[in-house]
């Protein structure tokens, strides 16, 4: 989780300085998209891989992607290498958060789950204080391609350390014992169809990884479409982008995730919704520093730092609350911060508001997302069936990063669409955030669907 978050980080910081070196403004957001669309295959082929064969396959698997493709992107000659490559290493990174969450619910007992994700969201802390302002080092005065390639001696420390405790998490049948009936899906939660499948509906493993696919390329065809400018391409891209991808996506999600309906497919949803807002928002934070506010890519990277440390300490904080105030409520509360953070965001595009006010906002927006992520995660461990967690894990962080991949995807249209239109950098930003900004609004509704009889309690969710 450490290396997902340098990485992260690192790349958000130096972006302005690679599109300084290599060119292409217009393939900024595909930077961001591409990573994540990897990413959505990896989640899937993953989740299905730990039910079936155990978690070390997959880990491994992910590692190898995530390694090429730091390798490739460092060697980048150009903008469209550079994407390829964070495609093929986003398939890899998708691996590492599926085995941690499938691993966390076999071998954890509920009331100690909050805390393994606090934990989890503290991995990101020392690459939040450090990771921005040393990849913005790194890029000013040697070179940004340093930062991915730098990156490729800890992946081998990574296997080293983890693999052997991975080996020996057993694998659970579906349906067999592992976690404990509390966790089961209560009556319609709406966890599937009634053969108990969380993770989508009527299909394999091999046509799941084919449906995950589909729904990339479909999801790739949608952002081109955006990013044509012109009537004919934005038709025909877009018809076929939503003809391949909709109805696997469909089958992939819990039934009736696309229709919010209560219980788990509304959870499931609601955080591809927070995700696309709050990451359509910070890929594009250190640009707006960086562009209207004149500061360097080190500089801007505070930014990001103080998101990172904000979200641990709001991880933390969910750990101990979880309990009395429920999962709902603490959703809620986090998804209103993050609207205020990039509300304060896009103020700080203003020449006549200080600086400092973007580093503030942006760690409020942290905040909210450490209070409301996981909290997510919880609900949907709580009903997953005995031996799907992989299954209901990869729908989750399929939407999760679906919606990454459409908010950065999305930023980018706009931002490359901005000369046509004759706005200037200032206006494409300011309707970046608000595009991110309506979206978590819209997040805030849909937790009136999450239901309470889905949601873990003082019982469940307590500190072990």
């Amino acid at each position: 989780m450490t290396l997902v978050a340098l990485e992260a980080l690192a790349v958000a910081t130096v972006m302005p300085v690679v599109v300084g070196d290599l060119g292409g403004i217009s393939l900024y957001g595909w930077v961001f998209s591409a990573f994540f669309l990897g990413d959505l295959v990896g989640i899937v082929a993953a989740g299905q891989q730990a039910d079936t064969h155990g978690l070390v396959r997959p880990y491994l698997m992910g590692l190898g992607l995530f390694a090429l493709g730091l390798t490739v992107g460092g060697l980048a000659p150009s903008m469209p290498v550079l994407v390829a490559a964070r495609a093929v290493q986003g398939f890899g990174a998708g691996a590492i958060p599926a085995v941690a969450y499938v691993t966390i619910g076999r071998q954890y007992p509920p009331g100690l789950r909050p805390r393994m994700f606090a934990i989890m969201a503290t991995a990101w802390v020392a690459p939040g204080i450090a990771g921005p302002a040393l990849a913005g080092v790194v890029a000013t005065h040697l070179t940004w391609r340093a930062v991915f390639l730098g990156l490729l001696p800890p992946v081998a420390i990574a296997a080293v350390l983890t693999v052997p405790s991975l080996g020996r998490v057993a694998r659970v049948a579906p349906g067999a014992g592992g976690a404990s009936p509390d966790d089961a899906a209560p009556a319609g939660a709406g966890v599937g169809h009634a053969d108990g499948n969380a993770g989508g509906r009527g299909a394999g493993p091999r046509g799941r990884l084919l449906d995950a696919v589909r729904v990339a390329v479909g999801a790739g065809l949608v952002l081109a479409a955006l990013d044509s400018h012109q009537p004919l391409p934005l038709i025909v891209l877009g018809s076929a982008g939503a003809v391949i991808g909709v109805p696997s996506l469909r089958r992939l999600l819990p039934d009736g995730a696309l229709r919010a309906r209560a219980g788990l497919p509304a959870t499931v949803l609601l955080r591809g919704v927070l995700t696309f807002g709050f990451t359509g928002a910070e890929a594009f934070v250190p640009l707006m520093l960086v562009s209207l506010r004149g500061m360097s890519a080190a500089q801007a990277g505070l930014s990001l730092t103080a998101a990172t440390l904000t979200w641990a300490v709001g991880a933390w904080v969910q750990a101990r609350l979880v309990g009395p105030w429920g999962a709902g409520r603490l959703i809620r509360v986090g998804l209103g911060l993050v609207v205020l953070g990039i509300g304060l965001i896009a103020v700080a595009t203003s020449p006549s508001v200080p600086v400092g006010v973007g580093v503030v906002a942006w760690g409020l927006a942290g905040l909210g997302m450490g209070l409301a992520y996981s909290p997510i995660t919880l609900l949907v461990l709580h009903q997953a069936p005995a031996g799907r967690e992989g299954a209901a894990t990869a729908g989750l962080q399929l939407s999760d990063v679906l919606g990454t991949a459409l908010g950065a995807g999305v930023g980018g249209v706009v931002l490359a669409a901005a000369p046509g239109f004759g706005w200037d950098r200032r206006v494409a930003l300011l309707l970046t955030f608000g595009v991110a900004c309506v979206a978590v609004v819209a997040g805030l509704l849909v937790t009136r669907r999450l239901g309470t009889a889905a949601e873990p309690g003082p019982g469940h969710a307590g500190h072990g």
